[in-house]
């Protein structure tokens, strides 16, 4: 095979991610940058948090005082690591703030990019 075949081959292909399905990084581009004495730096693209709007909301819940996300997130998505997907659709950059303030209405939806039926 030719080295430009291989290089279309190559640069054509679906790359293999290092992280799960489930995971908030899944299908984050994994990049190398190389310093000027040689040595490679793999590491990840930055993922931006998408807008709230892209998720179907299911519904809303209410914080009580104590309640933690993990706790939220598992009766919820069946799963505490998802908490990452509540943050993502509520805005959040620290998941403590979702729990902070006792009344908050937190958006609970499906994935990014999965939409539900229309009411």
């Amino acid at each position: 095979m030719s080295d430009a075949l291989q290089a279309l081959i190559t640069a054509n292909s679906i790359r293999a991610t290092p992280y799960p399905i489930n995971s908030r990084y899944y299908g984050a581009e994994v990049v190398q940058f190389e310093e000027p004495g040689g040595r490679a730096v793999v590491y990840l693209r930055r993922r931006f948090v998408p807008q709230a709007d892209r998720f179907h909301l299911l519904q809303f819940h209410t914080v009580t005082e104590g309640e933690r996300l993990d706790n939220i997130t598992a009766r919820y998505l069946g799963d505490p690591e998802q908490f990452w997907r509540v943050c993502d659709a509520n805005n959040a950059m620290r998941p403590e703030e979702l729990t902070e303030t006792i009344g908050r209405q937190l958006r609970i939806t499906l994935p990014e990019g999965i939409s539900g039926p229309t009411l």
